[in-house]
């Protein structure tokens, strides 16, 4: 699987890696300590070295992605995992990296239009939308997909479950999307309650699903 997408995952490392060339570049004008974790307003409540801020972030991302990539390559039901399913994987992490380029340099720099908040329910949104309408098209595997042990036993259990969960996901997606432009209501806590609903949901569906037609 590495072998047949080996042009894009290396353009996906060398992806992952341009922020720290970017870094790099904006040596000079970053300052000593730079900005790596933000609370629930946006707010920079944490500071790491510039050297930290500029290189080892990036490093763990694309360790992560390798180990993604090597995981899912290795699964035992890897044939189940079709290559639009093992891009999305690996699009994931350059995505990630790009997205802590822009937030950590903007705010070290103090660049006006970035906005941690609004950027960051904007993504996840992007992200649940994508993933929700993949979800139905995920055959049984054990990397990929919602791996309880009523799914992994059954694959009626399996393509029920990731119908339902498409659906949830792609709602969530757009209910964070609409939570990221509203002024109104506090936007962090509702998107935690979205992402645990979707990722709890899809798994007392799968052992009621059991219950019902399994057991």
């Amino acid at each position: 699987m590495i072998k047949e997408n080996k042009r894009i995952l290396m353009i996906t490392s060398l992806i992952i890696l341009l922020p720290v060339l970017v870094g790099l570049l904006l040596w000079h004008q970053l300052p000593e300590q730079i900005p790596v974790h933000f609370n629930s307003e946006g707010v920079a409540d944490s500071y790491q070295s510039k050297l930290w801020g500029v290189t080892f972030i990036y490093l763990v991302i694309f360790a992560c992605h390798w180990f993604a990539a090597i995981i899912t390559s290795v699964d035992p039901r890897r044939r189940n995992i079709s290559s639009k399913i093992y891009r999305l994987v690996l699009w994931i992490c350059p995505v990630i990296s790009v997205f802590e380029g822009v937030t950590i340099y903007g705010t070290a720099l103090n660049w006006p239009w970035v906005n941690i908040n609004f950027m960051a329910h904007l993504l996840l949104g992007v992200i649940f939308i994508v993933i929700g309408n993949y979800l139905p098209k995920c055959r049984q595997n054990y990397t990929v997909g919602i791996k309880v042990p009523w799914t992994l036993a059954s694959e009626a259990n399996w393509d029920a479950t990731h119908r339902m969960a498409g659906k949830l996901w792609v709602a969530g997606g757009v209910l964070i999307l609409l939570l990221a432009i509203q002024p109104w209501i506090p936007a962090f806590p509702l998107s935690m309650v979205l992402i645990l609903a979707v990722t709890f949901i899809p798994m007392i569906y799968s052992f009621v699903y059991y219950l019902r037609n399994e057991k």
